[in-house]
Parts: C-alpha cells; structure tokens; sequence
C-alpha cells in the first residue's frame, strides 16, 4: 500500500509548480515520504520509497520528452515511451538516493534527523544538477516562486537553498507529532525570514530605461526547417519587428533557419531599421563546425564584419550533440543540426543599447551556476528559447518559472523570447511582469531597466547551500559516532 500512495504523492506534487503554481503541496507530499522513510527498517526499503515516489514526479513533470522524441522527433511510439520512462527512472534514482542516505545515516533523534533529511535532499538535487551534464529541472526550489515566501532566499541561496529550506519545513511537517510546538516554531521563523528577505534589494537600476521588443513568430516546428519556409520565417520576423518598433528587438532561438553568413544584408538593415536586434541563428566556425548562437544586430556597427555573438556552451545532449556510443539513438530521431560545437564557458556580455546583455539559451538557464558567470558585467538578462519542441505542454509554464529564479538569483530582468511560448518579461523580483498567450504570433513590447550589484547567490553560487547541506548532515553523523 505505501508503494502506491507514494508514487501517487510524487506525482501530485507536480501541481506545486507552473502552471499550478500550489506552492505549499511539495511540503506535504514530501512530508509523507519523509515521514515513511522514518519508518523503514533498511536502507534499501528508504531508497526503494525513493525511487517510487520520483518516478511518480517525473512521469507526471517531464513525460513532455515523449512529444519531442515521437510528435517532433519522428521516433517510434514504443521505443519514445520506453525511452522517457527509462529517462524518468534514472532521475528517480536521486530521490532514491536521498532516501538510502537518510534510512543509513538517521540518528532517531528528531530534530537532528530533520536537519538530516533537509540535507540529503539538497545535495541529492545539487548532484542531479550537473552529473551527466546535469539536468535539474523541477528541482524542489522552483515551486517556491515569488508566489511563496520562501522565494526570498533565491537572492541568498539560489534554487538548491530554497529546495535545502523546503525540505527541512517537510521534515518537521513529518515529525510535528513529536514536537508540535518547536517544530511549528522553526517552521514560522522560516517563512517569516524568507518574507523579510524578499524585501531586500540587492541590485539597484543602472542607465536609462529601455525598450524592447521580444518577438514570438509561432512558426510549427514541423515546417521550420523546410527551405519552402524560410521566406515565410524571414518575413514572420521582418513584419513583428517593423510592427513593433524598440530600441531592443529580440528573436527566439534560430529563429532565423539558415547559417548568419547566409543572411542577406537588406535583411539586417530591414531588421535594424528602428535600433538594434538580438537574433538567434546558427552561425559556422572556422573548423568547419557551427554553434546555437545569439548574434547581435547593431546599426551602429553594421560595417563590422565580426558582429558580437554569444554561442551556446552548454548543450543538450542527444538534442544538439552525441554522447559517445549514442549516435544509434539520434539515428532514429529527424532532428535538424544536431551536432553543435559548444562555446566558451565564459563569454563577455554584449553592448546593445546602452546596456550590457548577456543571452542564454533554451536551457541554459537551468544553471544557476552558470548564468552568474557574466555577473556583475552584464546589466540585462536574456534567454531565447524553441519550446515547440514540446508542443502545448507543461514544458512552456515551467520553464517560465525556472527564469523567474534565474531573476531572484542574479537581481535582473530575464527577457524570455520564444518561438511558440512563454515569451515574457521577468522582473528582478521574480515576477512576471508581461507574457504572450502561447501559440500566437505577436510580439511583447515593454520598458525595462539594466541593474547593477551583486547578489549573495551571485557571489557565491551553489557553495553556501551545499555547505548548509553538508553541515546539516554532521549533526546525525556525530551522534550515530557517539552512540
């Protein structure tokens, strides 16, 4: 019986992040797992519970990848279903892992073993977070968006804090029957503190405002890349940017379907006309290879003939590169320039507009860690990004939220511009100021400010949540020695 329940947990939890946004569900359905975990009298039955109750969260939360491998990709039906089960089994394998450390490590005394569980959770997602590559998405702190108090320790923290801090209030949600008033006590002091923090401004305006104008072309991911269509993407674009004029116009990710230098010049200028654009567009390198990149289009600068480019570093296995030994797997995928050379992983921000704008793109902005890289340099934060390859999925919300943390994280606007949704506006709060209905051609044309200053988080990323979470653990390691 407690098999079903948890897997069922797991998966309800998903309605505590976009689109859903119920915020103080992920603290109850983790307090349950906790509370099993306690109880079981081997680490291996823990680690079992574990890796139940994540294959109900990640079936339900990233089961979008069968859309991109089967609706997009053109792979069997059988062999995309038995390719993200076998992916969402493997991302199981973390809260497992929290799971075994716990039932291995508990001290039975309460408090320690809250601070133990809060612990072993944070790392367990840190761990997900960069081996193989990493893939943190729906990571525990992400729920936690300004909708929440505890959103205010992003700034401190970033997302594996907050996740640190929600998985501690879930640990003595779990022993409440123990301690009611001291847990309940921690409990309050906790949300009030992360309250207070959301207060805090860590980063101040710099320069003057500026407008921009993120395009969202809406062109079906189906018909992109056909050259039929490239004069239909081309003046998609063309016709939003000349509708919706801005000192800064954005375009999605290769939003533009050809090589830059294959770019015609009347474009550009068509393009530049009003200020300068951002366009996302596959541009060659020297060794023959080519890069997901961000190129800048600056009137002033259209003499140039080294234009500033961003280049995507961090890509997407099986989607942009091949793992080795897995070229079998993308043979059975139709997905167009799939083998990507990466960028450098440190890259200075672009001068557009009197501003300092750094770009990610697609998924890039999973990386806490990485996005702050560029700080305190760059002034204006944006993410390009080709969601189509999801379809009308909780893909789009999603990864929406994850930008609003990018923005509590670093202090700074994230402009999102996609091809088919969520293009928005994201204030340095985490809020989401303006976004397009998804599926719709339009553009979102609002004012916005450059910041300057340097948050904790953006100071010290991910070091201080692991360290809490390291710390958090010695606790129930010393009292097991002494016992």
């Amino acid at each position: 019986m407690n098999s079903g329940i948890v897997f069922l947990a797991g998966a309800l939890t998903v309605f505590g992040f976009a689109p859903f946004h119920l915020f103080p569900l992920p603290f109850f359905s983790l307090a349950l797992l906790f509370f099993l975990w306690r109880r079981q009298a081997t680490a291996k039955a823990a680690a079992w519970l574990g890796f139940l109750w994540g294959l109900g969260f990640f079936l339900a939360g990233v089961s979008w990848v069968y859309v991109s491998m089967h609706d997009f990709g053109g792979m069997p039906a059988i062999i995309a279903a038995l390719a993200t089960i076998l992916f969402c089994a493997y991302l199981s394998l973390y809260p497992a892992l929290a799971g075994w450390l716990f039932a291995r490590f508990k001290s039975g005394a309460q408090g320690i073993d809250a601070l133990l569980l809060a612990g072993v959770w944070a790392l367990s997602e840190w761990l997900r977070g960069w081996l193989f590559t990493g893939f943190p998405w729906l990571s525990l702190g992400y729920s936690q968006t300004p909708q929440s108090p505890l959103a205010g320790f992003a700034a401190l923290l970033g997302v594996y804090g907050v996740g640190f801090v929600s998985a501690l209030i879930a640990a003595l949600l779990a022993s409440l029957i123990f301690s009611l008033r001291r847990h309940l006590a921690v409990i309050i002091v906790l949300l009030l503190g992360g309250q207070l923090l959301l207060r805090m401004e860590w980063t101040q305006p710099t320069g003057a405002p500026l407008t921009v104008s993120l395009l969202q072309g809406n062109i079906a991911q189906s018909l992109k890349w056909e050259p039929s269509r490239l004069p239909q993407s081309l003046s998609t674009y063309a016709a939003l940017a000349r509708e919706h004029p801005a000192q800064l116009t954005i375009l999605p990710e290769t939003a533009l379907p050809l090589f830059f230098d294959q770019l015609p010049r009347d474009y550009v200028q068509q393009m530049t006309a009003k200020g300068a654009a951002l366009a996302g567009i596959v541009v060659r390198t020297p060794d023959g290879g080519y890069v997901n990149a961000a190129v800048a289009l600056d009137p002033a600068a259209q003499s140039t003939p080294s234009p500033q480019i961003y280049a995507k570093s961090h890509l997407v296995p099986f989607g942009e590169y091949v793992p080795p030994g897995f070229s079998w797997f993308l043979s059975l995928m139709k997905i167009p320039m799939s083998d990507f050379s990466a960028g450098a992983a440190r890259q200075e921000p672009l001068l557009l507009a009197g501003q300092r704008v750094m770009p990610n793109i697609c998924y890039e902005d999973l990386f806490g860690e990485e996005i702050i890289r560029a700080l305190p340099a760059a002034t204006l934060l944006v993410n390009l990004s080709n969601t189509a390859w999801f379809g009308d999925s909780l893909a789009q919300p999603q990864h929406l939220q994850i930008s609003q943390l990018r923005a509590l994280e670093t202090g700074r606007f994230m402009l999102r511009a996609t091809n088919t949704g969520m293009t928005a506006v994201v204030r340095p709060d985490g809020v989401v100021a303006a976004a397009l209905p998804a599926f719709a051609g339009d553009a979102l044309t609002v004012e916005v400010r450059g910041y300057a200053g340097m948050t904790p988080y953006a100071r010290w990323g991910n070091t201080l949540a692991v360290l809490i979470s390291v710390l958090s653990i010695l606790p129930a390691l010393l009292r097991r020695r002494r016992l």
